[in-house]
């Protein structure tokens, strides 16, 4: 299935038609924790910050903690145990791989994170290689590319503009040597889809290659490399309902085992002799071992495998279509209320995941999101997002504004620089969402509860004022 407007579109065009396209939240590490409110009580959390964490899935969770028992170091040990954590762990590298679509030949390297693959895919990509890059990226694909020669793409407006920006920008360079687009499938500010395959086939028809980060997209949307045509993919185990720890680069080998390893150590490494002038000479592996030298993280690894299993059996055309609902009644309850302005680059009509930032009038963003907290017992996230040149270019300020992940930059009550956001995914409940739109709804209209004051560097409840 591509990342497109009409793959999505007719998600929502089904759950519309049959309430049977929808399905139950799948359960989730926290469902039943409460929280405490500062206006007294408890309450069930609702965690509305799944673009930067996911709760762990109860079935990963299982599967982790059933072959805890055996856990061994992998690759290393004539012992049952190391053997059996080796199976897993390679067979865990073959579910990824049809997870992906990957095509034969592809690599699945594990990872810490989306970061640390984007990182690696730096690191081993020709010295000559131009690379291509939206400002519209998380940090994360935004930065790596510090030795190589980057083009940054203005903020595209439309889909289509987005193409042709990158066309234009790819019809200047040296048509010879290497170069590599970076794009996301799904922004971590706006939730909206990118043209992902349209990209693709623009990038590989000036010769350039394409990597995808998938880490908004993989837990929301299936990821076929081959449907899409991308080189490779990146994601990260803690937005796909794992637990911390690891992370994915999947994709095409060649660049990957031209290259020096991204770590050197024992498991990179195949072969290793002492030279007759004291030297060593170094064999490395030509597989994806080649960039995974040390002890592997065998349990994070596991968990994606789980995780992967988990939603490919749920029906990720069943877990769209609730997710789509859930989407619009956020945007539905957002829109009632006049002072809340919902970012977007690509417009209302765009295809989106469960990710949406607003600002609110009046409202300094920590404030909003703190009070969300302390009264409802909401987590969002409020800042920008580390996406910095994206959510400055939205919110129309000068790029060179202060500004920093989840900081405040003025008090509460008074407008600052930064967002909210509000995410949520397979996991969350109905009623999460319906608190969410009714606390901004009073949030607005009535005001805080609490008197909230800032420490270091957050908004948080005055303890010791007195009730509003």
């Amino acid at each position: 299935m591509s990342v497109s407007s009409a793959a999505l579109n007719a998600s929502e065009s089904a759950a519309a038609a049959s309430a049977d396209a929808d399905c139950a939240p799948l359960p989730v590490l926290g469902k039943d924790v409460t929280v405490p409110l500062v206006t007294g009580g408890e309450v069930t959390y609702a965690a509305l910050d799944y673009a930067a964490s996911a709760p762990a899935l109860q079935r990963v969770w299982d599967d982790v903690a059933a072959y805890a028992p055996y856990y061994g170091s992998v690759h290393r040990g004539a012992g049952y145990l190391s053997q059996l954590s080796t199976d897993l762990f390679e067979n865990s590298r073959a579910t990824v791989a049809e997870f992906l679509g990957c095509r034969p030949g592809d690599q699945v390297i594990f990872t810490r994170s989306t970061t640390d693959s984007l990182n690696l895919l730096a690191a081993v990509i020709p010295a000559d290689c131009e690379v291509f890059v939206y400002e519209t990226e998380h940090h994360a694909s935004l930065l790596p590319w510090r030795d190589a020669k980057v083009t940054y793409l203005n903020a595209p407006r439309t889909p289509q503009q987005a193409v042709e920006s990158l066309e234009r920008a790819l019809a200047d360079r040296d048509p010879y040597g290497p170069a590599l687009v970076c794009v996301t499938g799904a922004s971590n500010v706006t939730g909206e889809l990118w043209p992902v395959k349209e990209l693709a086939a623009a990038a590989h028809a000036h010769g350039a290659r394409i990597v995808l980060d998938a880490a908004q997209l993989a837990p929301h949307h299936p990821v076929d490399i081959a449907e899409l045509d991308v080189d490779w993919v990146a994601f990260s185990g803690h937005k796909l309902y794992a637990p911390f720890g690891s992370g994915v680069l999947a994709g095409r080998a060649d660049w990957l085992q031209d290259s020096e390893p991204y770590l050197a150590g024992g498991g990179a490494s195949k072969k290793v002799a002492r030279r007759t002038d004291g030297g060593v000479d170094v064999e490395w592996h030509t597989t994806a071992a080649r960039h995974e030298a040390g002890s592997p993280n065998v349990i994070g690894v596991y968990s994606i495998a789980s995780a992967c299993k988990a939603l490919t059996e749920a029906g990720f055309d069943k877990l769209v279509a609730r997710e789509q609902r859930l989407v619009a009644r956020v945007r539905a309850g957002l829109a009632e209320v006049p002072q809340v302005k919902v970012l977007s680059l690509f417009g209302d009509d765009a295809p989106r995941v469960g990710v949406i930032s607003f600002v609110v009038e009046g409202w300094n963003s920590s404030h909003f999101a703190a009070a969300l907290s302390a009264e409802y017992g909401i987590g969002v996230r409020d800042g920008l997002f580390c996406a910095h040149p994206l959510v400055r270019t939205l919110l129309g300020s000068d790029p060179q504004d202060p500004g920093e992940c989840g900081a405040p930059e003025a008090e509460p009550g008074e407008r600052s620089l930064n967002a909210i956001r509000v995410s949520f995914g397979a996991g969350t409940p109905d009623e999460h969402v319906d608190r969410f739109v009714r606390a901004v709804s009073e949030l607005v209209s009535e005001g805080a509860q609490w008197k909230y004051r800032t420490e270091g560097g957050r908004c948080v409840p005055d303890r010791g004022a007195a009730q509003l």
